[in-house]
């Protein structure tokens, strides 16, 4: 592979202007396209296979017409000091803005309070529900800026309205700001990094075109395969953060070619073959576990891991071509400001002149003091993996909304007037399709129902046309997000099973709380066979690269312990409340459901990104003659500082999630930098090293049939080499 990729770097670089002109078309035709494509309209969110999904569903075929998964929104008012809601002036204003509500688009029904008996027993808080025809997250935008402007009237009366419901539940926008955040600060570190201007400049300039690239090809195929913001969102983020990663490398790798006295089109050719041999393998793990999302059977997740496996690839094949080619344009600038006015250093040179750098120093204290480094990495992360043990998986409600937002003020107010429960109505639906006395078998339900516990309210039955299906709606005496009220809906399940028994009628439980319910299930169980898929195609893949069976087994079981770490921080900041106050946590509660599974995929990728930088230098030196101590030294000579730059940039992009008012957003944002954070300056720059120090020789060995029967794929640059190199190396190994 590196004599091809070899091959590829200086032809890129011969044929720069053809190069760079491919792909300003590329990016100039998606860019196009994603102007002129279509509206995506709305998208569908589906979980095959739980039981709330399967109720949704057959409501959509026994009561035809009623939306049963459309989105919902409740607006509540509450009466002035000393008023209540059913005076004649403040209910006079209730009718006008129920009168507005039904005048609005995608609206199906609107309720009155004041024959729905939605009206607190104090007479002070009421409310009206509205009921769309498509799911929330699916409204358009116009939809939810009446919703929200619809209790302007009734404030100016004198009323508190505010505003809740999963109709105000947008698309994932928020990363514009972080992203910004992350590209200021990358750009900083770049230029801390390289010291050049222009070569901090390429890696953001050929990331920015990927990213542009993928998201503008994601835009044209939106309508046409359903995809949601969250897809662009994901693909932004991993595309931005790996594109300027595998630039840097190349980029890193190709100065220090210069370094040695090469002219600038075999160093280009060089950094190609070694450094973008890296990138490929890198960029390999990083599609498997993006692409391994498929293994959940979510398709929302199936596609958003897809697409950002497609930026990726887009990232690794403009660093392994643009990269080359504006190389060749920005000539010896990409050099460090010093350096541009000296001229090159005949090999050897500079390797005398230079004192060792921080990343050598620290490596050689790792490798006198292995197993103190390795106990204290170890000890250290798994005491802050701890508070894993104590994971609750849910979804973010309105209650977990900042206090200064309308949703969180209308959960309180509805909470006050009705019961902390009153947010996450469960509905029951039973299908008496197959009993012999429909009504009777809803009766059972209702009784059996009535007799659980942490049960506020149950109402009626309500048949179809048809009378073979009927829908009950359960008031919890606890909050949505509560573990009484998740054991409320696995009661109701239980008692469903003898009610079938019984009467031949199928009792299905859904709504938004059962369904988020379901879905971190979901998860939950997909876990494990996803961790394993995605680690054991990694280890496979890291053993072809390294050509070791110890090597790719610490990397998988470090990666381990970093997200175990990273789990245990979320839990302590979102779920106990420590240290929240610093980062704007105002509600404790589950920790996102999608979090776990999403950690895994992100972070995986990253981390073997890191492992491959990092080891394959090391194995390029024990390669080329280095003993293994002296070849740990030698990769990070080369190499610490690139993936030190490369984990700050990652968690900069991250961190900048931290400070969105979405505690959903701001979740992501936190446990991925914090990952970032421990896998590579604990895991990869510590453990690791300690690790192959401990192992010597044996890291690198592998049974003799193993190393027949795998390809030979040269990550190492071994059929660049020249007898000139042999002999500098051999110079270097004195130096040593």
């Amino acid at each position: 592979m590196a004599t091809f990729l070899y091959r590829l770097g200086r032809l890129a670089f011969r044929r720069r202007h053809f190069v760079a002109l491919i792909w300003v078309a590329l990016l100039t035709l998606a860019g196009v396209g994603a102007a002129s494509a279509p509206a995506a309209g709305t998208t569908s969110f589906s979980i095959p296979g739980v039981e709330a999904q399967k109720a949704f569903d057959l409501l959509e075929q026994r009561f035809p017409g009623a939306s049963a998964d459309g989105g919902t929104g409740r607006v509540v008012f509450k009466a002035p000091e000393g008023q209540k809601m059913t005076d004649a002036a403040n209910r006079a204003t209730v009718d006008k803005t129920v009168k507005a509500l039904r005048d609005g688009s995608e609206v199906t029904s609107v309720t009155d309070p004041f024959t729905t008996n939605a009206v607190s027993k104090d007479g002070t808080v009421a409310y009206t529900s509205v009921k769309y025809d498509v799911p929330g997250m699916e409204l358009q935008d116009s939809t939810r800026d009446a919703l929200e402007a619809a209790g302007d009237t009734a404030r100016a009366a004198g009323l508190t309205v505010d505003v809740g419901g999963d109709a105000l539940q947008a698309g994932a926008e928020p990363g514009a700001i972080g992203e910004a955040i992350g590209l200021a600060i990358a750009a900083v570190v770049l230029v801390l990094t390289l010291g050049s201007l222009v070569a901090a400049g390429l890696p953001l300039l050929t990331a920015i075109i990927g990213v542009g690239i993928g998201v503008s090809t994601i835009t044209v195929l939106a309508k046409a395969l359903d995809l949601g913001d969250t897809t662009s969102t994901l693909a932004l983020m991993i595309g931005l953060a790996v594109g300027i990663d595998y630039a840097l490398f190349i980029v890193s790798r190709y100065r220090g070619e210069l370094a040695e006295g090469r002219d600038r089109e075999e160093a280009v050719g060089r950094a190609t073959g070694t450094a973008g041999s890296a990138v490929v393998f890198a960029g390999l793990t990083v599609v498997i576990a993006l692409a391994g999302l498929a293994v959940v059977n979510v398709p929302m997740l199936t596609k958003m891991g897809l697409a950002a496996a497609g930026t990726v690839v887009v990232a690794v094949l403009i660093a392994l071509t643009m990269i080359p080619a504006l190389l060749g344009y920005a000539g010896r600038k990409v050099r460090p400001t010093g350096e541009k006015r000296r001229p090159t250093a005949a090999k050897g040179e500079q390797g005398e002149r230079t004192k060792p750098g921080l990343g050598v120093r620290w490596a050689s204290f790792v490798i006198r003091r292995p197993a103190a480094v390795l106990l204290l990495g170890v000890v250290g992360l798994g005491a802050i993996a701890v508070p894993a043990t104590q994971l609750e998986l849910g979804l973010p409600d309105d209650g977990s909304q900042p206090t200064s937002t309308t949703q969180r003020r209308a959960y309180d107010l509805l909470s006050e007037g009705f019961g902390p429960g009153f947010n996450g109505p469960l509905m029951i639906v039973v299908d008496a399709a197959n009993s012999d006395d429909p009504k009777a078998a809803a009766t059972s339900v209702t009784d059996g129902i009535k007799k659980l516990g942490d049960v506020a309210t149950v109402t009626p039955a309500m048949f179809n046309k048809a009378g073979d299906t009927a829908t009950i709606t359960v008031i919890p005496g606890s909050k949505p997000s509560s573990t009484q009220t998740e054991d409320l809906v696995h009661a109701i399940r239980d008692q469903g099973a003898d009610v079938r028994a019984d009467t031949g009628a199928r009792v299905l439980v859904t709504g938004t709380t059962a369904m988020n319910i379901d879905f971190s299930q979901k998860l939950n169980d997909a876990l494990i066979p996803y961790l394993g898929l995605v680690v054991g195609l990694a280890f496979l893949l890291l053993i072809v690269v390294f050509r070791s069976v110890l090597v790719p087994l610490k990397a998988a079981l470090g990666f381990l312990l970093s997200v175990l770490a990273a789990l245990g921080a979320v839990v302590a900041v979102f779920q106990w409340g420590w240290l929240g106050g610093l980062i704007g946590v105002e509600e404790t509660g589950p920790i996102m459901s999608m979090m776990p599974i999403f950690m895994v995929g992100v972070v995986f990728g990253l981390a073997m990104d890191y492992e491959v930088f990092l080891v394959t230098r090391m194995r390029e030196a024990y390669v080329h003659g280095e003993s293994p101590s002296q070849a740990v030294v030698t990769g990070f000579r080369h190499s610490a500082r690139v993936v030190a730059a490369a984990a700050i940039i990652m968690m900069a992009v991250f961190g900048g999630f931290i400070s969105s008012s979405e505690s959903m957003i701001k979740m992501i944002g936190f446990g991925l930098a914090i990952a970032v954070f421990f896998d590579a300056f604990v895991v990869r720059m510590a453990i690791v090293p300690a690790v192959l120090a401990l192992l010597g020789k044996r890291a690198w060995w592998l049974p003799k049939w193993l190393d027949r029967a795998l390809p030979n794929v040269d990550v190492e640059g071994e059929g660049l080499r020249t007898p000139s190199d042999a002999g500098e190396e051999d110079r270097e190994l004195v130096r040593v």
